[in-house]
């Protein structure tokens, strides 16, 4: 895959308004000359912590030592990787960006693709215009105004129709100098039966649901029959060069950065369930078009955010596919959660019927995924007799084994006893012992991601909310980068398998332990494209004229102490260990220094 050329890199940053660009998601006050100040987006405030230096492209927060550029910015706050930062923000500036020693097959593909993509979003303006211009389509506007959806919302989204034409996209594709095989390419033609050599529109008379990326390229479309009778009631473009149903998020595009900021994305299931969600608030919201989530939505996800709660269908195809994403999500890092939603509804018909309040008090009340499983697990099992009730135990046993000993363990134990007509220690006995505590993340217990099974705090596939986590490690190796001295030094003192959770940032620091940190990338392995992107990131977070103090960088290996500790200490704790006392007062003594050293890092005036 091409790389973009350092100077593309670099007018991209010279580029940015950094005001514009973090006043889309903190609110900015001007203290003096190339300073302003605001809450951080990186964690909880009152008082304005969050220092952007515009001249400098640079941000830093004196609450939690968050620090960046432009493109991690964009990285932190709308969970896209550095390519994807990179193109977002040449789009948002207007910067062409130019690639490294491009082959001609290369760059012909690369126009193909652009071509396609332009293609596209031609098919999807000339849909959307029909929509709200054409008499034909004037039923259509009546269904989606009267399923209680906005213009201006459904206008956001970009929702069309496909006149009942065949060839209305063909005809005009083709005289704007478009080829039949682009067409093709781009799902919108295909063959006739009759007469293959000729093209007639894939989509007609259907209701049109453009599904673009995260940054906004239409790469397709989901179509809705209006006409009963004629082909699928829903009909997606066919696989292809730029359209892959398994990857595709509904809404991504603005979900995205709400939901990064937020930590969490809602997941619905169809088109109209997403769009009724935004209109009502729910801004974090996106679609996975149909009940089957997959292993590259939850890829995508996974980048974005920590919680994902699921509003899908309240039937019973709904329940399975939570149950079913709760298996796939399994180890991912994902806190699973269940909005609860009225038998046999979905978000559409809660709007309908309640009003957009109604379905956004069911977002704010989402329940953690295993209480949603004991629950299904109780309605649906036989507890008439002694034999339903051994078989419900028997089902409930690897529910709440991977809960620890919690409050919502005891009321979850507590509600279940009641149930099944059980004392509550007659029913932890026949439970059993919960055995060795496995990962949380397809459960949905907050505040749990760390692997208990070994003999002592494993790694974790994702940090507890309360902790900064892959930030402050990435943090740190950005500030080696921008003092490589001092940053050599630090390295050389620290043992990263005790510090770093995150498998990106350890693997870049064991890398950077040994490497000349003045020159980051030049041993880095021509076939290890991972490694080369992480420290390609971490090199462009250190920014350009930035300076960093042996102070700052103690301050932020001292943070990474911290969360260590803290982390030994939960596992001492929950494993009835004896050392907790000890790492306590490890704590404690590491606490004194940061306020010492942060005493001395300049504070905001």
């Amino acid at each position: 895959m091409s790389r973009y050329t350092a100077d593309s890199r670099d007018r991209v940053r010279d580029a940015v308004d950094m005001v514009a660009l973090v006043s889309s998601k903190v609110e900015l006050t001007r203290r003096g000359h190339d300073s302003y100040f605001g809450c951080c987006p990186f964690h909880d405030e009152r008082t304005p912590s969050f220092h952007v230096r515009p001249d400098e492209k640079h941000y830093h927060c004196f609450g939690c030592s968050e620090s960046g550029d432009p493109f991690t910015f964009v990285m932190a706050t709308e969970g896209l990787d550095f390519k994807g930062a990179l193109e977002a923000l040449a789009d948002r500036f207007g910067v062409k960006l130019e690639t490294e020693e491009e082959t001609p097959e290369a760059a012909a593909a690369r126009n193909r693709r652009e071509r396609l993509y332009r293609l596209l979003d031609r098919a999807a303006t000339y849909y959307e215009r029909y929509l709200w211009e054409a008499r034909e389509a004037a039923d259509v506007r009546a269904y989606l105004l009267g399923r209680g959806l906005a213009q201006e919302t459904l206008r956001e989204f970009r929702v069309g129709y496909a006149p009942r034409s065949w060839d209305r996209i063909t005809l005009g594709s083709k005289q704007a100098g478009y080829t039949d095989e682009e067409l093709i390419a781009a799902g919108l033609a295909q063959p006739k039966r009759d007469r293959p050599t000729e093209l007639r529109d894939r989509f007609y008379g259907r209701v049109m649901f453009p599904t673009s990326d995260a940054r906004g390229r239409v790469r397709g479309f989901g179509a809705r029959q209006m006409e009963d009778g004629r082909g699928p009631k829903y009909l997606n473009t066919a696989e292809g060069e730029l359209y892959h149903k398994r990857e595709v998020l509904y809404g991504i595009t603005i979900a995205r950065p709400v939901a990064a900021k937020a930590g969490r994305m809602v997941l619905a299931e169809g088109y109209t369930d997403v769009i009724a969600l935004h209109q009502a608030g729910v801004r974090n919201a996106v679609g996975i078009m149909g009940t089957s989530l997959t292993r590259e939505q939850v890829g995508e996800l996974v980048r974005s955010v920590k919680v994902l709660e699921l509003c899908l269908d309240a039937d019973s195809a709904g329940q399975e596919a939570m149950v079913r994403a709760s298996h796939l999500c399994a180890d991912s890092g994902l806190e699973l959660r269940v909005v609860p939603l009225p038998p046999g509804s979905d978000p559409g018909d809660l709007i309908q019927s309640e009003g957009p309040a109604a379905l956004r008090d069911r977002v704010a009340t989402s329940v953690p995924f295993v209480v949603f499983l004991v629950d299904r697990i109780l309605e649906q099992a036989d507890l008439s007799d002694a034999e339903g009730k051994d078989r419900a135990i028997a089902e409930l046993r690897p529910a709440l084994a991977p809960v620890p000993a919690s409050v919502l363990r005891d009321d979850l134990i507590r509600r279940t006893a009641g149930r099944l007509g059980l004392t509550e220690a007659r029913l932890v006995t026949l439970l059993g012992e919960a055995g060795q505590t496995m990962s949380l993340g397809s459960i949905g217990t907050a505040g749990t991601g760390t692997d208990t099974s070994a003999s002592g705090p494993s790694r974790v596939a994702s940090p507890p909310a309360a902790s900064a986590g892959p930030q402050s490690e990435r943090s740190f190796l950005a500030m080696c980068l921008t003092a490589p001295d001092l940053g050599a030094v630090a390295l050389a003192k620290l043992d990263p398998d005790a510090l770093f959770t995150d498998d990106a940032m350890l693997r870049a620091a064991r890398y950077l332990k040994e490497a000349d940190l003045s020159e980051p990338l030049r041993d880095v392995p021509e076939e290890d494209a991972e490694l080369t992107d992480v420290i390609s990131g971490l090199v462009s977070r250190a920014g350009r004229g930035r300076t960093v103090t042996g102070d700052q960088l103690e301050h932020a290996r001292l943070l990474l102490e911290r969360e260590r500790l803290s982390r030994e200490i939960t596992y001492q704790r929950e494993h009835g260990g004896a050392g907790a006392f000890e790492l306590a007062r490890e704590l404690q003594a590491v606490l004194e220094d940061m306020g010492r050293v942060g005493s001395r890092i300049e504070k905001p005036v």
